[in-house]
């Protein structure tokens, strides 16, 4: 059985056939960096990276696009109203936005990083890529699906016919004031901006034919993903909360530039819960990444290494709901350190055999690793694991059910390491676990002796900077005061000062 994947656009499942096989253009949108990651974003980028792995894997060779949002993601509804997101909060911490989005930029790779999540081949910035954004808007204009008013350019929806295909709305249905903003220069609700008009102290602006403004939200993922990947992307990722407006708005955009699909796969992760209710930093019960890995939350009894929250969310189909809780989190610890223990006892028993070239096999794909072993019993059990993690992952990457998969590998390798299997058999099991674990699911722990002791060198390093710069306040040196607290913040160290002393 081949790839099938669940295509938001038909809302069913479907065979994968990219445009030019073995090639495949994939984007998925990135984040907008105006504050640390939190949970949520972990789900979407965990689930991304699987998915880009376990094509790979496959044989395709993957183009693997992410932008970063840099300008023009506003406060209010994801929409045209309200204000950049990343100048608020550059007015709140009192730095130039692009301070900010450095900043949190470098914050959300490390974050990735610790997760294993591979970087993605290309990471266009919005802010990069102005005059492409002004160009595409400029043709909308000249096709007569955009109109000009007071220095902002909107398209207008009512020019093309797809618009609401994807999620399923029809524009005659969209009403004002329901999920799309009133703005007074629209000719109806569901139009949305291009291109807005910079007002008088908005930092972030460029020069257009229609005056100085920034570009909007939804126009970005079109114009890049197209510039870096071709006229029809193979695959668009992205948050179920995207799929309207946002990705409704791409595909009207880059049809009516192109006239061709914009796009042939939709794939959309569903989000995390925190008692049912979904988790962001808007709604302010977001749980940040770095707070589960080092500086704990009030949520969470302990913290916990990046590769056990990795488990965790793998351990729910990309396309489902995950509620967190301490518990849960708890649970999936408990059985990642099982999975993490017989993978590392396969290791040392080959090891012991002398043997050392599992690594050799890297290339090997999953299905022929089966043919190393020495024994028919063996070999047996390794393609009926083989098949099984397959069959797993090309029915729409269902990760939860590779996951069993492993786990009753485990058991099969721990059996064959007691009963003394040979030499070769233990190396097709090992080469063959290592795939499962590290390569498809991107499972990486920590060494638990090594972690901890860093660990709790890092916290104690903190915790000296954090009583100095008590004392330095005592001793009303404030500038240096605040200095320590914005250098500490830039490594997703955040204080809170209050009667007690200072916590972090």
């Amino acid at each position: 059985m081949g790839l099938r994947v669940f295509n938001t656009l038909g809302r069913r499942l479907e065979d994968f056939v990219p445009l030019r096989a073995p090639q495949v253009g994939m984007y998925v949108c990135g984040p907008t960096v105006y504050g640390h990651s939190h949970l949520g974003h972990a789900k979407s980028y965990i689930s991304f990276d699987v998915i880009l792995r376990w094509l790979r894997l496959s044989g395709y060779n993957v183009n693997y696009v992410q932008n970063i949002t840099d300008v023009g993601h506003m406060t209010e509804n994801d929409e045209d109203a309200g204000e950049d997101k990343i100048i608020a909060e550059a007015r709140r911490r009192g730095l130039h936005p692009m301070a900010i989005a450095e900043q949190f930029t470098t914050s959300y790779f490390e974050d990735m990083d610790a997760l294993n999540v591979l970087r993605p081949d290309i990471s266009p910035r919005a802010s990069g890529h102005i005059p492409e954004q002004i160009e595409c808007a400029r043709k909308l204009l000249a096709d007569g699906h955009a109109y000009e008013v007071n220095g902002s350019v909107y398209f207008d929806v009512g020019s093309f016919k797809g618009y609401g295909r994807l999620s399923g709305r029809a524009v005659e249905d969209l009403e004002a004031g329901a999920r799309v903003a009133v703005n007074d220069e629209k000719r109806h609700p569901a139009d949305f901006a291009l291109w807005k008009r910079a007002e008088p102290g908005h930092i972030m602006r460029w020069p257009s034919p229609w005056g100085q403004g920034f570009p909007g939200w939804h126009l970005e993922c079109s114009v890049m993903s197209q510039k870096y990947i071709g006229e029809t992307l193979d695959i668009h990722g992205g948050g179920l909360e995207n799929q309207f407006p946002h990705h409704e708005c791409e595909i009207a955009q880059g049809e009516c530039v192109t006239g061709k699909p914009f796009c042939r796969y939709w794939l959309h992760n569903n989000m995390v819960t925190l008692n049912g209710q979904k988790m962001g930093k808007s709604l302010g019960n977001s749980i940040l990444l770095k707070q589960i890995f080092r500086a704990g939350h009030a949520l969470l009894e302990k913290t916990f290494e990046p590769a056990v929250v990795r488990h965790f969310i793998l351990t729910s189909h990309y396309r489902a709901p995950l509620d967190f809780s301490n518990e849960a989190l708890k649970g999936t610890e408990a059985g990642s350190y099982r999975l993490r223990d017989a993978a590392r006892e396969l290791a040392k028993a080959v090891k012991r055999h002398g043997g050392t070239e599992a690594r050799r096999h890297e290339g090997t794909a999953i299905g022929d690793l089966p043919a190393l072993a020495k024994t028919d019993a063996v070999r047996a059990a390794l393609e009926d694991a083989a098949q099984r993690f397959t069959d797993a992952m090309n029915e729409d990457f269902n990760t939860a059910a590779a996951i069993a998969t492993v786990f009753d590998f485990a058991k099969q390798t721990g059996n064959w390491i007691r009963d003394s299997a040979p030499a070769e058999d233990l190396l097709a099991a090992d080469a063959l676990m290592q795939r499962f674990v590290g390569d498809a699911l991107g499972l990486k722990w920590q060494d638990s002796a090594g972690g901890a002791a860093a660990e709790a060198e890092r916290n104690a390093l903190i915790q000296i900077l954090v009583d100095l710069r008590a004392d330095v306040r005592k001793a009303k040196n404030y500038a240096l005061g605040d200095q320590v607290r914005q250098r500490l913040s830039a490594l997703g160290i955040e204080l809170k000062d209050g009667p007690q002393g200072t916590k972090w």
